[in-house]
Parts: structure tokens; C-alpha cells; sequence
């Protein structure tokens, strides 16, 4: 099998694990087929070949100039502080060459460059979560997400913050030599093989706001902590001591979302929990977890995270993962 040259481009203000987390990743199947450079030839570059600081204080001395770097497969660009104000030479080599890599990856606010050189027009894309507005209000062409951790369209793959860059390289080695090299990979760097690129950028918990009048926070704890219970508004709004018409206006007031919504989204948090950390039987956990039948637990899974939650576990429950 041919390798592959992935390049990485390094500025100052990048991010240092959008940087380093890929490039375990690729340097470990690398590892697993037995020769450096067989699967990637890693190289990182940087605007005049100068050491770059990155957004933590460390420092990161690149292998080549940009305008010496090799002709990349895989150009993959990290984000950090560095990438919202960039320099315009920066942009136009990435007009110039990005065209001509087979696949274009970004980790985190990466795809602010991505975008700025105009690489991104009519694809759907990710970035952390806190920057999708900016991208999307910036960039109308671009189709934005800011649910999934990330996104492939095409020969453009898109990562959401930092550590979902290993998710998204994990991703490309399973895809380029097989999920027994990924596997190997995710074990030697003790991560799961990979979460599913729909899965959510953060929990539900974090996801809503926190009210700020202690009998809906109250609520909100409630439903943390007791999925499998009835959930219903009127339930929920006698909990907070309101009428379920004042409760449902006031709960979406001061988190952002219904109180449906928000059901939806602990129970199939805590679901998925119970998949990934427990042998618990599917039709224990849909019961537990407020579903009531397997099969409505299912139409959640595929809903949101598009697999069903055999599959889910399958990919995540620590014993598939297990030397």
C-alpha cells in the first residue's frame, strides 16, 4: 500500500493538541505497520519554517516552510488562538494548495482558515461549538453543524475542539488501512476506537443553561437524576410548584430549550451511559432510562446519533475495546 503524506500547518497561537493529537494517531498506525513512513509520512510546516509558540506557551519547531512543505494526500489544518487572526500569506497558500490535496481536514477553529480561503463553500462542516455561529454568520456558503464532533463531506472532513481531532484521525486510519490498525491505535493511546461523528459536542447538562430560579434548577436535577421516571410537564411543573403552563414558558426561558427537549436529552445521555459503562440488557436500559420498550429506545438512538444502540455499544462499551 502506497503511503500517504499528511501535512500540518503550524502558526503561532495553534492549539498544541489539535496538533499533536493527529499526529499520534497517525504516527501510531504507522507503528502498527511495522516501518516508519509505510502508512503517513508526517511532515508540519509553518509560514517561513520558523518554531511557532503555540496558544499554551510551548514551542513547535516545524520540519519545512510552507512554500517547501511536500505536496500533501491529507492537509490538515489545527486551530487555537492563532487561527481567528491570521496571516493573509497563510490564506493564500492555502488557496493555492489546498485544491490540489485529496482530503482537507480541520481540527477545531482550523476551519475558520478552511473558510477564509474559501475552501469550504458548499460543504457541510463542524468547528468547536462556541465558534459555529461566527462561522456560519461569516460564511453563508458554508453549510454549518454544531452538534457533531465531526463531519465528512466528501474529500472535507471537519473536527470539533481538540480532543475530537483524535476521534476524526482515528476515523481516516480505519478508513486508509483498516479498523484492526484504528483499534490498535485507540488502545495504545487508551481512547475508545472512536465516538460516531454525530455523537453530540456536549452533554445535556451542559448543552441547556442552568436556571437561575432554584425551583426549576431543582427540576433539572430531578430529571438528571431520575430518567426512568414520569417526566411529563405536569409532573415536572408540580415539582416546581407552578402550573404546567407557567412552568413550560419559564423552564424554556431560563435554559434555551422545552422541557421535552431537555427530557429527551438526559435520558438518552444517561442511555448511552449505561451502553458504554454497564452489560445491563437493552430492554433494562430502555426501561431504566425512561424509554419503556427496546424499541423506542432504538428510534432515539437512530434519530439522534444515527445508529441503533447495539451498534452504539458495540463501539464504545470498553469490552469491545479490551486487548
Amino acid at each position: 500500500m502506497a503511503h500517504r503524506t499528511v501535512l500540518l500547518v503550524l502558526f503561532d497561537g495553534v492549539q498544541s493538541l489539535d496538533v499533536t493529537g493527529p499526529v499520534e494517531v497517525f504516527a501510531g498506525a504507522d507503528l502498527q505497520a511495522g516501518a516508519p513512513g509505510e502508512t503517513y509520512r508526517i511532515h508540519t510546516a509553518s509560514l517561513d519554517g520558523w518554531p511557532v509558540r503555540t496558544s499554551s506557551g510551548l514551542t513547535l519547531v516545524p520540519d519545512h516552510a510552507l512554500a517547501d512543505a511536500p505536496a500533501p494526500h491529507t492537509l490538515l489544518v489545527p486551530g487555537g488562538r492563532g487561527s481567528r487572526g491570521p496571516d493573509p500569506r497563510v490564506l493564500d497558500w492555502l488557496r493555492e494548495h489546498g485544491p490540489r490535496a485529496d482530503r482537507l481536514v480541520s481540527v477545531c477553529t482550523g476551519a475558520i482558515l478552511l473558510a477564509e480561503a474559501g475552501l469550504l463553500d458548499g460543504h457541510r462542516v463542524t468547528t468547536h461549538w462556541a465558534y459555529c455561529e461566527r462561522l456560519a454568520h461569516d460564511h453563508p456558503a458554508v453549510e454549518v453543524d454544531p452538534d457533531p464532533i465531526y463531519v465528512r463531506d466528501g474529500r472535507v472532513a471537519t473536527s470539533a475542539g481538540v480532543t475530537a481531532g483524535i476521534d476524526l484521525a482515528l476515523a481516516l486510519v480505519e478508513e486508509d488501512v483498516g479498523r484492526d490498525a484504528a483499534l490498535a491505535v485507540a488502545r495504545h493511546l487508551v481512547v475508545f476506537l472512536r465516538r460516531p461523528g454525530n455523537q453530540a459536542q456536549f452533554s445535556a447538562q451542559l448543552s441547556a443553561q442552568t436556571a437561575r430560579r432554584a425551583p426549576l434548577r431543582d427540576v433539572q436535577q430531578w430529571i438528571t437524576e431520575h430518567p426512568g421516571d414520569d417526566l411529563s410537564v405536569e409532573r415536572l411543573a408540580a415539582r416546581a410548584r407552578l402550573s404546567p403552563r407557567h412552568f413550560a414558558r419559564a423552564f424554556q426561558a431560563e435554559t434555551g430549550t422545552t422541557p421535552g427537549r431537555y427530557v429527551d436529552s438526559v435520558r438518552l445521555e444517561h442511555a448511552r451511559r449505561l451502553l458504554e459503562d454497564t452489560t445491563d440488557g437493552v430492554e433494562e436500559i430502555a426501561r431504566t432510562s425512561g424509554y419503556g420498550t427496546p424499541e423506542a429506545m432504538r428510534r432515539a438512538f437512530v434519530k439522534t446519533l444515527g445508529t441503533a444502540p447495539a451498534e452504539y455499544r458495540r463501539r464504545f462499551h470498553p469490552m469491545s475495546t479490551a486487548p
